[in-house]
Formats: C-alpha cells, structure tokens, sequence
C-alpha cells in the first residue's frame, strides 16, 4: 500500500508520517508512506492524507499555491474515490467555507462552515487545547473498535488530543460521525463517501489515535 502524505507546508508531517507507519505495522499491512506535494506522486498512491496546521486561511493559501495540487487532489479523490484522511486544518479546508481571519472558501468537499467554538463555560479557554474522550453519533469503519462512553472516560489511551480555535460544522448532520464536549459539541470526526476528517490530531493521540490510522488503512470505502 501506497500512502501519500501531502507536504504543502502546514502540517506536522514527521509525527504523522511516523504515526502511519506504526499503524501500518501493528495492522499487519505492508505499507509505505511518502511525503511530498508532486502530482505524480499523489496520482500513484493508494490513500491521501492532508495534515494541517494554522490558521484556515494561510493553509488554503497554502494548498493554493502548490501547482497542480488541487487538481490532483480532486482527480484521486473526488473522481477515483481513494480513501482520503484529513486532519485538524486539514479537515477543515474540506468545508465550503471557513470563518478564521475572514470568509475564505475551501474545497467545498463536506458542506458546511469552519466557525470559531464557542464553549458555553467561560471558563474554558480558546484554543481548546487537551485530551477528550469522543462520542460517536454514527457507525463507521474508522470508529472500529475505538472506546467510547464511561469505559474510554478512564483510561488516558482513550482520549484524543485537540488542539484549535475552529470546528467544522457539516452542513448535513450525517456528515458528523463524532464529536468531543468543550462547552457544548465541538466536532471531532466528520465522513463523507470515500472522505473521512479528524479536528484531533491522532498522531498525538497515543493508542487511539494509532488504533484509528489503522482502520483508515484497512477502510475499503
């Protein structure tokens, strides 16, 4: 297996490379990964991940200004139908439109908007940033054997790490497979056919984090 981890300069590429490569391991899949931005490179690989750091607006501008990029991207995924993980800013640009420093316009993948999270507990700052258990709202394949409800509330390997000021709120509430409590629901997974999203970072996330690479690499959408 073929798995391009895409480089357009706003992502934590070595944790995550390295993240796919052990899930890839403990799974029992031969798989390699490889970095870069080259439209080749992404037009051979099996599976596409877009990691992102940032503001929404400098990651789109980002994304924008790689040549030949989006197209791609579009062909493998949106034509071809590989499986495609996006991850914290990541999934955020797959939205119609982001709020952060300013309306700017995604890619329009997942319907919806990138707004600023609002916890209902003034206390609670923004960023969120820290562990949470998720709650899921919907089976899916990436969710397999993931913990959830009081179990997962008690052991730290059950959490997931955020780390932003912005969620994606799916304009169709069957695009949202998960989400995590900050003061209200913040969105944690968002899916769509052959595109999945996570706002945490798994590659942070100890045990599940890796637990769910791994089913994204066994996921045959």
């Amino acid at each position: 297996m073929k798995i391009a981890l895409i480089d357009y300069g706003a992502g934590n590429l070595h944790s995550a490379g390295k993240a796919l490569e052990r899930a890839a391991t403990e799974a029992g899949i031969a798989a390699s990964v490889t970095i870069g931005a080259d439209p080749a490179m992404i037009a051979a690989a099996d599976r596409l991940v877009l990691p992102g750091d940032g503001a929404f607006r400098d990651c789109r501008e980002a994304l924008a200004s790689v040549a030949g990029l989006e197209n791609v991207l579009h062909e493998q995924v949106r034509v071809k139908g590989k499986p495609f993980l996006g991850i914290c800013v990541g999934m955020q640009l797959l939205a119609d439109i982001g709020e952060e420093r300013g309306e700017t316009e995604g890619l329009g993948w997942i319907p919806g908007r990138v707004v600023a999270l609002d916890p209902k507990a003034r206390h609670l700052k923004v960023p969120h940033m820290g562990w949470n258990t998720l709650e899921r709202l919907a089976d899916h394949p990436i969710l397999d054997g993931l913990p959830f409800g009081d179990d997962a509330a008690q052991v730290l390997s059950s959490h997931a790490y955020f780390l932003h000021g912005f969620h994606l709120l799916p304009r169709d509430s069957r695009d949202l497979v998960a989400t995590a409590d900050y003061g209200g629901p913040v969105s944690a997974i968002i899916a769509r056919d052959n595109i999945v999203g996570t706002q945490f970072h798994p590659e942070k996330s100890q045990k599940l984090g890796i637990a769910m690479l791994a089913n994204f690499l066994k996921w045959a959408p």
